[in-house]
């Protein structure tokens, strides 16, 4: 198992000091967001060339990139919007080859040009069959590429439980698609009443096909779900830590919501709690 964190969460600096940064602290993996690690110019497909790939992997001194995000609204009616993140996407897939990213992050966005949660819209089948559609051609060249997509679940987005992933899983058919799972994103005041029942229906459904964990904690604040860093929170890890020890040895497992001052303490809690 290999701990990691959000680069954009270390101390600030360039790209390699942030990379020494995380390795002090422990980590051996790092989940990279190119726009918020360098630049909103670096989530344009013009900008990710080869040479930009060797220069990142320099900076990552060994660093394994776990995560290549890409968290961009697929499903949103605006077509030329749409057209700019198809080409995104593709060309974070093929840099993704030339870096030697494991995979290319994605969620699954909302129904609407602001990316914007509407209950009554989100949860949809029409939404849902929507994200199918669009993202489709993102995984098409995938195939084509030999790179992974990795779709996150998150609740307040269209593919919002472990049903829902299942049923994109399966309507896509293919080997190039997997699942992120963050158990936490999959919580809300609907439904953190039954948070265990939640998580181990995640792993039960999506557990062949998950193939990165990120790890943060939780607590419920006036009726709401608020996440924060591993250990900090009320989060029961028991089945998490029993699927990654049985079923995903040397799984990535990335860190969320943390800051420089927690970022070893949570890793070490993960490392207790997956190892």
């Amino acid at each position: 198992m290999s701990i990691g964190i959000r680069l954009h969460d270390t101390a600030e600096g360039t790209l390699a000091q942030r990379a020494l940064y995380a390795q002090a602290q422990g980590f051996e993996c790092a989940h990279l967001a190119l726009s918020k690690t360098l630049g909103p110019a670096y989530l344009e497909p013009q900008t990710l060339t080869p040479g930009l790939a060797a220069q990142v992997r320099r900076a990552m001194n060994g660093l394994d990139v776990a995560v290549l995000g890409c968290y961009l609204n697929l499903a949103t009616p605006n077509e030329e919007e749409y057209r700019q993140t198809l080409e995104r996407y593709i060309a974070h897939l093929r840099f993704s080859r030339w870096l030697g990213a494991a995979v290319v992050g994605t969620e699954t966005g909302n129904p609407n040009a602001a990316y914007r949660y509407e209950p009554q819209r989100s949860h949809t089948q029409e939404a849902l069959e929507t994200f199918v559609h669009r993202v489709r051609p993102v995984v098409e060249a995938a195939e084509k590429l030999g790179a992974i997509l990795a779709i996150e679940p998150v609740y307040t987005h269209i593919v919002s439980t472990p049903l829902r992933a299942r049923y994109v899983l399966d309507t896509l058919k293919s080997p190039n698609v997997q699942i992120i799972l963050d158990p936490v994103n999959l919580l809300h005041a609907d439904n953190v009443r039954h948070a265990a029942a939640v998580i181990d229906e995640a792993l039960e459904v999506l557990g062949p096909d998950i193939v990165v964990l990120h790890a943060k904690d939780y607590a419920v604040e006036n009726g709401q779900v608020r996440s924060m860093a591993v250990g900090t929170g009320v989060m029961d890890y028991t089945s998490l830590s029993r699927f990654v020890r049985e079923k995903k040895p040397g799984l990535f497992v990335t860190l969320e919501d943390t800051v420089p001052q927690n970022a070893q303490a949570a890793g070490q809690r993960a490392r207790e709690l997956f190892a």
